[in-house]
This record gives C-alpha cells, sequence and structure tokens, in this order.
C-alpha cells in the first residue's frame, strides 16, 4: 500500500502505518490496464489559492450563545438536538498538508479536496506545482492515482476494515473531513460535561469513539477514537473555526495517530495536518476529473 492511501485514510480514520512499508519501487511485467474510471462531471475553471488572510474573520453566530441556563448534565436527547453539524451539496477546499510517520516526511504540499455529498470525495496532491496524486472515493471504493510513478491502485471498504482493524465506510470519511460526527446518532449513547465540552461516547464493533463537542457553538472540537484489543489510538482536533454559509467550519484539523506495529511490535506516532486555505459550500458541481491511463499499472 503506497503512502498516498495512507495520507487520504488520515483524513478520518483510524489507520495502521506498517502498512507504508510494502512500497514497491519496480513495476509488475503484467499486461498493461485498459479500463479507466470516470465520472459524468467535467473540471471547471477555478482561481488560484487564496491566502489566509483572504479568509472571513472567525464569528461565532447568535444562536449559538445561550439565552437561559442549561442543566449540569444534559439529556440525550437536548445533545443530540444541539449538535452543530454542515450540510451542503458540493463542497470545494484548497489546503496545506502536512504529513510526518517513521518513514515519510511531507511539508506544506497542496492539496485540493471536493465532495458531493453522500457520494463522491475527490483529492488531488501536488508539490512545487506538479501534481504527484490523484484520488477518488466513492461509496464503495478508493481509487489512488500515483502519476509520479505511472500506477494506480484499488482498494474495497471491506477489506481495508479488515486491515485496519476499524470498520470504515464513505459516511465517516465525509464526516470527518468536514467536522461532522463520524457515527450516526442514536439513542442510548453515554452523555456527560467534562470541563467546556459535552463527552458523547458511541462505539462501533471494537471501537471506541469519543467526541468532544462545544457548550457554547455546539461544534465537535475534539475527538477521540481508540481500537479496543490494541488501543491504537486516533486523537482529531479541529480550530480555527470560521463563519461559513451560517456554519461554523474547522480550518485546521491536526490528526495525531499512536499505534503498535503489527511487524516489531514497537510503538509509533504519526502526525497529520491540513490547513484550509479556501473553502466553499456551493449548489453547483465543481466537477470530478477522473481517468486512469491505459498505460498505468495497476499494483496489488
Amino acid at each position: 500500500m503506497n503512502k498516498y492511501l495512507l495520507i487520504v485514510l488520515l483524513l478520518g480514520v483510524l489507520v495502521n502505518s506498517e502498512s507504508c512499508r510494502r512500497r514497491h519501487l519496480s513495476h509488475s511485467s503484467g499486461s498493461q490496464p485498459t479500463a479507466t474510471v470516470s465520472t459524468p462531471t467535467s473540471l471547471t475553471t477555478t482561481t488560484p489559492d487564496s491566502s489566509v488572510a483572504d479568509r472571513p474573520t472567525p464569528v461565532r453566530p447568535v444562536d449559538s450563545i445561550a439565552t437561559t441556563p442549561r442543566p449540569t448534565r444534559p439529556g440525550i436527547e437536548e445533545a443530540r438536538a444541539n449538535v452543530a453539524e454542515i450540510d451542503f451539496r458540493f463542497l470545494t477546499a484548497k489546503s496545506k498538508i502536512s504529513f510526518k510517520s517513521p518513514n515519510q516526511d511531507i511539508d506544506n504540499a497542496n492539496i485540493n479536496i471536493r465532495v458531493r455529498k453522500d457520494s463522491l470525495i475527490w483529492l488531488s496532491v501536488s508539490k512545487l506545482g506538479i501534481e504527484a496524486v490523484r484520488g477518488l472515493i466513492t461509496r464503495d471504493s478508493i481509487t489512488i492515482i500515483d502519476k509520479i510513478h505511472k500506477e494506480y491502485s484499488v482498494y474495497d471498504f471491506p477489506t481495508l476494515s479488515k486491515q485496519f482493524n476499524f470498520a470504515m465506510n464513505f459516511e465517516l470519511l465525509q464526516a470527518l473531513i468536514v467536522g461532522n460526527l463520524p457515527l450516526p446518532k442514536r439513542p442510548a449513547q453515554k452523555i456527560k460535561n467534562e470541563r467546556d465540552y459535552l463527552l458523547l461516547r458511541q462505539s462501533e464493533g471494537k471501537v471506541l469513539v469519543e467526541n468532544y463537542i462545544g457548550e457554547q457553538d455546539r461544534k465537535l472540537k475534539k475527538l477521540m477514537v481508540t481500537e479496543q484489543p490494541t488501543k491504537n489510538t486516533l486523537r482529531l482536533d479541529y480550530e480555527d473555526f470560521t463563519s461559513l454559509n451560517n456554519f461554523l467550519f474547522p480550518y485546521t484539523s491536526l490528526v495525531t495517530l499512536d499505534y503498535q506495529s503489527r511487524t516489531d511490535g514497537q510503538f509509533y506516532q504519526t502526525l497529520l495536518r491540513i490547513k484550509h486555505n479556501k473553502v466553499e459550500l456551493v449548489d453547483k458541481t465543481p466537477g470530478f476529473p477522473f481517468t486512469i491511463p491505459a498505460s498505468y499499472q495497476r499494483r496489488p
């Protein structure tokens, strides 16, 4: 598995970074692939990345200010009703990404993200003006094109879930990119006050998810994901909240992954930071161009 899949997954899922050690530099001598992957829309013209200074000044919505005292231990229904989530048709983001693991160090690369709600996540990673990777996440699979090595890889969610000891799906990735709750809200969830947060605990199989929600603005501020048997943990901190189409959107996300390698039993840490320069919620499709050249080799 190549490093670019790991970057995509670290945008919102618990991963086992030891898979990066299996990077193959030689090309297979097998037949050339002929299939292409495409979407019905085409690329539209975009403007250059905006600077951070161009972003609007962070504003707390008026309706987030408490007008009546809240109980010290809010009920389940109150917390569920007041978690402020982002709704949209299409999302586009121009961002900077930094990534550091025991084997890789990527500093300040450019990443463009496009999301069609509940359907597609499109990513393009470039450095020094050259596109290195393009990725497409659908409800069924993740496809990564490595333009530097002229290779591509296709992964399905059930296989990745088994490999990473975590139930992965499209909804999870989408929620974590935009700062929404990663798991569906269900009854019988444990909620309590934790300093300035409402702590909402959820479980999915062997995974415990702890959502730290701001008491005043009801936004997801911090996320802790723990895989119970191994105690591998992922922490996601949302920062730099800014008003966006009447929503509060986190313009900075920091992912810290602490895990024990299955290969040597040692403990490692991987860090990922993404800083959005420009984010838009739009009604018109931005386009999701994605075609695999016939000359590219498919990696196993």
